[in-house]
C-alpha cells in the first residue's frame, strides 16, 4: 500500500510540473517550436543547427528555433513520463485489486485514457497550427489529469467516513463547475492572444465599456490552414474575451469565497481544505491583476497557470471532505 500511494502522490506532482511546463512553453511562444510531432524537425532531440535537419521539408514550414523547440521538446518528454507512470498505476490498480475488494480500478483506467487523449490533443495542438478551441482543450485536459490523480490520492489514503458538513455538498460541486468554466476562459484568453487586451484596472482602455466583438471573439471553430499563432482576431473581440474573462472571476471570487466562509463555520474536518482555497484564491487574484498591470511578464503568467491548477485541487480536496462526510 505504502509504496503505491508514494508512487501515486509523485504522479500528482509530475502533473503539476506538465501543466507549468505546458504553461510556459505557451506563454513563451515556444508552442509551435517544433513543427511536428512527436519528435522535432524529424528526431527526438532539438537540432542545433539546420544543417543538422535531415528532413528539410520541415524547414518549409517553420524557420529553426533551437531555444523555443528545447521549451517545447522538455515539456513533451515530461508529459511522455506522465503518461508512463499514469499507465503504470493503472496496471498496477487491477493487479492489487485481486488483494484489496476495495482497490480502484475505473477511476485509474478512465485516467489512462484521458492521458491518451491528452496526447492526440498535444498533438493537434501542433498539425492544427495552435487552434483555439484545441489549445484550450488540451489545457482542461491537463488540469482535469492532475485534478483526478489527486482524487484517487485522496481515495487511497482515506477509507473511512467522517462527520458533518454533508449540506455544502452541492454548494462545492457547483463551485467546481464555476471554476472549471473560469479556467477554461482563461485558455481562451491566452490561446486568443487576449490577455494584453486590457492594460489597465479596473477598467479596460480607460472605460468600463470599451468596444467589444462578441460575435467574433467566441467562434470555436474557423476551419482548417489557419496559423493561430499570436492570434487572428481583432482588437474588440480580444477585448471581449478579456473582459468576460474578468467577470467570470469576480463571480468566482465571490462565490468561492462564500464557500470558504461557510465551510469555516461547518468546521469538523473542512478547515485546512477552506484555508487552502481562500489563500490560493487570494494569491490567484492578485497574479491575474499583476498580469494586467505588469503587461504579462512570464514568471507571473506562467505562476498564474500554475496556482489555478493548485486552486482547483484545493477545491477538489476541499469536495472530497464533503462527499465523504456523513450527515
Amino acid at each position: 500500500m505504502m509504496a503505491y500511494s508514494r508512487f501515486i502522490i509523485f504522479t500528482c506532482f509530475l502533473a503539476f510540473t506538465v501543466i507549468v511546463l505546458g504553461a510556459y512553453t505557451r506563454l513563451a511562444d515556444a508552442g509551435l517550436g517544433c513543427p511536428d510531432w512527436p519528435g522535432c524537425y524529424g528526431q527526438l532531440t532539438v537540432p542545433d543547427s539546420p544543417d543538422q535537419v535531415v528532413e528539410k521539408a520541415y524547414l518549409e514550414q517553420r524557420a529553426l528555433e533551437p531555444e523555443k523547440g528545447w521549451k517545447e521538446m522538455i515539456h513533451r518528454y515530461f508529459a511522455g513520463t506522465l503518461g508512463l507512470a499514469i499507465l503504470a498505476i493503472a496496471i498496477w490498480s487491477w493487479k492489487r485489486r485481486a488483494r484489496f475488494t476495495d482497490q480502484p480500478v475505473w477511476l485509474p483506467t478512465f485516467l489512462l485514457a484521458l492521458v491518451i487523449f491528452q496526447a492526440l490533443l498535444g498533438m493537434w495542438t501542433v498539425t492544427l497550427l495552435l487552434k483555439p478551441v484545441v489549445v484550450m482543450g488540451h489545457l482542461l485536459g491537463g488540469f482535469a489529469t492532475f485534478a483526478l490523480l489527486v482524487v484517487l490520492a485522496l481515495r487511497v489514503a482515506e477509507r473511512r467516513r467522517m462527520r458533518g458538513g454533508g449540506q455544502l455538498r452541492l454548494a462545492g460541486a457547483i463551485g467546481i463547475l464555476i471554476l472549471v468554466a473560469q479556467i477554461a476562459l482563461g485558455g481562451w484568453t491566452s490561446s486568443n492572444y487576449a490577455a494584453l487586451a486590457c492594460l489597465d484596472f479596473p477598467t479596460c482602455q480607460g472605460s468600463w465599456v470599451p468596444e467589444m466583438d462578441f460575435k467574433e471573439a467566441f467562434v470555436m471553430w474557423r476551419g482548417l490552414g489557419i496559423n493561430y499563432e499570436y492570434g487572428v482576431l481583432e482588437h474588440p473581440a480580444r477585448t471581449a474575451i478579456h473582459v468576460t474573462h474578468r467577470i467570470g472571476a469576480l463571480i468566482t471570487f465571490l462565490y468561492l469565497g462564500w464557500l470558504v466562509v461557510k465551510a469555516l463555520q461547518l468546521g469538523r474536518g473542512l478547515t485546512v481544505g477552506a484555508l487552502l482555497v481562500g489563500g490560493l484564491l487570494l494569491v490567484q487574484v492578485i497574479l491575474g491583476v499583476g498580469n494586467v498591470l505588469l503587461h504579462l511578464p512570464l514568471g507571473v503568467a506562467t505562476a498564474h497557470n500554475g496556482v489555478a491548477a493548485l486552486l482547483l485541487v484545493s477545491l477538489v480536496y476541499l469536495n472530497f471532505r464533503l462527499w465523504r462526510q456523513q450527515h
